[in-house]
């Protein structure tokens, strides 16, 4: 990238900070600035982990791998954004409510890589045996964005795609890399709960077919290039096998995931 180019992405950058700094709420940016296409949105992520010295990040969570997610985003494609470390939380985790802007949970199934993967395709074995741990996970999320999809996909990817935080369980037994390349993960029900009622349910498969498929996607996707890969210990968010639920108020949130276990974490007042 040119140097007029650098300085148009950190430009671009600065402003998303400003702007989260400032109220909690991310524009459009103006025209000059704007991301132009998803990997310009990509190339700004990483400008902003380099401000927030999140290099390597602690993982990536991909968002939009379900097709009732992608129909609730109005989005056909999947989409990354890196995690930082202060970002990550343990099960039973409890924040405030109203340092959130319009929240919302959702049901994830998460990855922890024990090997790196260059930037690329590759082998659905080959993943497999770079996992280290399978984990039950929250993902909370924040509609941070006044003029909502019509911020377009690529403002969306600079800005991390809506995420706020992860809570992880405790890693689930028995995972080997033959029952992640087989279809046991892809069978895994898990289903979202707020303040005890179900409100959501789905399957490791609606999750582009597979975990370890959603994988494959981000390893060789412009996140992963931009980041230099993905590394050992980083943590993998695969999406939400429900659509998200927004709160309203202070919640209690539990996600439970046949086979994997549970995850908790409460908003306070």
């Amino acid at each position: 990238m040119s140097g007029a180019g650098r300085s148009r992405i950190d430009a671009a950058a600065e402003a998303i900070a400003a702007q989260r700094a400032s109220d909690g709420l991310v524009r459009p940016l103006e025209a000059d600035w704007a991301p132009r296409d998803a990997a310009e949105g990509y190339a700004i992520q990483a400008a902003l982990a380099r401000r927030a010295g999140c290099w390597p990040p602690a993982g990536f969570k991909v968002g939009a791998t379900a097709a009732t997610m992608q129909l609730h985003l109005g989005i056909r494609s999947p989409a990354a954004a890196f995690l930082d470390r202060g970002s990550i939380h343990t099960s039973g985790h409890a924040r405030s409510f109203s340092r959130l802007v319009n929240p919302g949970v959702e049901a994830e199934i998460a990855l922890r890589l024990g090997a790196d993967l260059a930037p690329g395709d590759h082998a659905l074995e080959r993943l497999a045996e770079a996992v280290a741990d399978v984990l039950p996970a929250i993902e909370i999320v924040e509609n941070r964005y006044p003029a909502g999809l019509a911020m377009g996909t690529p403002m969306l990817i600079a800005d991390r795609f809506f995420h706020a935080a992860a809570v992880l369980g405790p890693p689930a037994a028995g995972w080997p890399a033959s029952r992640l390349a087989g279809q046991d993960l892809a069978r895994v029900a898990g289903r979202l709960v707020v303040d005890g009622v179900v409100v959501g349910e789905g399957k490791g498969e609606d999750l582009l077919g597979h975990p370890l498929a959603v994988l494959r996607w981000l390893a060789a996707s412009p996140a992963a290039a931009v980041f230099g890969g993905l590394r050992a210990g980083q943590v993998v968010l695969c999406g939400s096998v429900t659509v998200p639920a927004w709160l309203t108020g202070p919640a209690e949130v539990e996600v439970v995931f046949d086979q994997l276990g549970s995850v908790t974490t409460r908003f306070l007042p």
